[in-house]
């Protein structure tokens, strides 16, 4: 085997290779007793056919490692016939350490119609011009490339992403991919005009909705947004519920602001099948972060046992690459999560990657790092040379965030424009 520098030795890596030969082996012998010769030497023949192409012998003993896990989520002999393992899909997006990036967040915008306190300053923030941010037929390539690379659930975001006009376009087309794999598309919005289009984004391909309520005291809502229309944004939620939407809200916890609001937030969980979930106040610029602030989930939790004593954890529910602690009691509808990105981070498992509205990659929510991909297509990149691009940018990506301390010391990008 050679790379683009020369040959390589191959004696250091070969008990890498073999580990990689008994994993196949194992999982071979696996998957013929369960459905047969035919479909397991097929799938076999799959991932090994993708082996194709690699640069080095290094190269070739770590995409063993990897394809094993991967034939072994997706499954032998390609039984989903909308979900072909390729090795050289699944590598693109994985990272060093082994965690595979198969959730996009982009945002579509950086323009919001609220003001939330810690999301971006009062007087609002400068935003990019309109030619520097993404087209719509950038979106749908950048959507493209990742979803053929092995991306199976989309997240559009903002700013706030209805305020975007190509929004219903961005959707329809985004839903044309789920033959290549693309389980779900979601959105996260603050819901004040949700409910007027939550009817023809259900139509346009939408799956799932996170809406972003901080309180449920209009006066405190107003104080908090820096707007009005916490009324519009309960309709919305409800309107997304009646229209078959999966639906999730948001709530950043802010002690001595809204944490008195938990219990209220929990109730909506008895009689409504949604999530409501609670998120740890994050440190971004602009928004005054301070330690004090900051309500540690175990909290909460213990807060809401002495009012729910029935409330427990539901952790067989978590997916592999969950970021929110879910809990339900007796009766509920619904349930109640909790996001402990400063407490009781969750890096190990990351999946995720975001777009920012001006193009950039951003591998991690806490990193300064960022990679314009929308450079790189104005410069006339390929698909495969933005794919050059996006794994290089993940092989940096850190094993965890920098911790919250370090993150409040560091000058960071308002939420708004990261997206959300």
């Amino acid at each position: 085997f050679y790379s683009y520098e020369g040959p390589k030795s191959i004696s250091a890596s070969s008990s890498r290779l073999c580990l990689s030969y008994c994993l196949y082996f194992f999982i071979l012998c696996f998957e013929i007793k369960k459905m047969g010769f035919r479909s397991a030497a097929k799938g076999l023949f799959q991932s090994i056919s993708a082996f194709r192409g690699v640069r080095s012998f290094s190269d070739f003993s770590q995409r063993g490692m990897r394809t094993a896990v991967a034939v072994k989520e997706e499954g032998f002999g390609s039984q989903n016939p909308q979900r072909k393992i390729n090795l050289e899909q699944k590598s693109t997006l994985t990272d060093k350490f082994g965690r595979f990036h198969n959730y996009l967040r982009i945002s579509l915008t950086e323009r919001c119609n609220l003001r939330c306190q810690y999301c971006m300053p009062e007087e609002g923030v400068k935003l990019t011009p309109e030619e520097r941010l993404l087209s719509s037929d950038e979106i749908q390539r950048i959507i493209n490339v990742f979803v053929e690379d092995g991306v199976s659930r989309i997240r559009l975001t903002g700013g706030e992403p209805l305020l975007r006009r190509d929004l219903g376009d961005i959707v329809e087309k985004a839903s044309a991919l789920r033959p290549q794999g693309l389980r779900e598309i979601a959105m996260t919005t603050n819901g004040i005009t949700l409910g007027r289009k939550v009817s023809e984004l259900k139509k346009a391909g939408l799956d799932a909705v996170n809406v972003s309520l901080d309180t449920l005291d209009p006066f405190k809502f107003q104080i908090l947004t820096r707007r009005n229309g916490m009324e519009k944004v309960l309709d919305s939620v409800q309107r997304a519920l009646d229209e078959g939407l999966k639906v999730k809200v948001n709530a950043v916890i802010i002690r001595g602001v809204n944490d008195d609001d938990v219990d209220g937030f929990a109730k909506m969980a008895i009689d409504r099948p949604l999530e409501v979930r609670f998120i740890e106040y994050m440190p971004f610029d602009g928004n005054r972060w301070d330690r004090s602030k900051l309500v540690p989930y175990m909290e909460l939790v213990e807060r809401l046992q002495k009012q729910y004593p029935s409330l427990s954890r539901v952790s067989h529910e978590d997916g592999p690459n969950a970021v929110s602690r879910l809990w339900h009691a007796e009766d509920w509808k619904g349930r109640i999560g909790f996001i402990s990105s400063m407490t009781d981070h969750f890096c190990h498992t990351c999946n995720r990657v975001r777009i920012t509205a001006d193009g950039n990659l951003k591998v991690c929510l806490f990193g300064n790092d960022e990679l314009s991909l929308r450079d790189a297509m104005r410069s006339g990149a390929t698909d495969d040379d933005l794919r050059d691009l996006i794994h290089g940018a993940l092989q940096k990506k850190k094993a965890r965030h920098a911790g919250m301390f370090q993150i409040a010391s560091q000058t960071m990008r308002p939420m708004t424009t990261i997206g959300g």
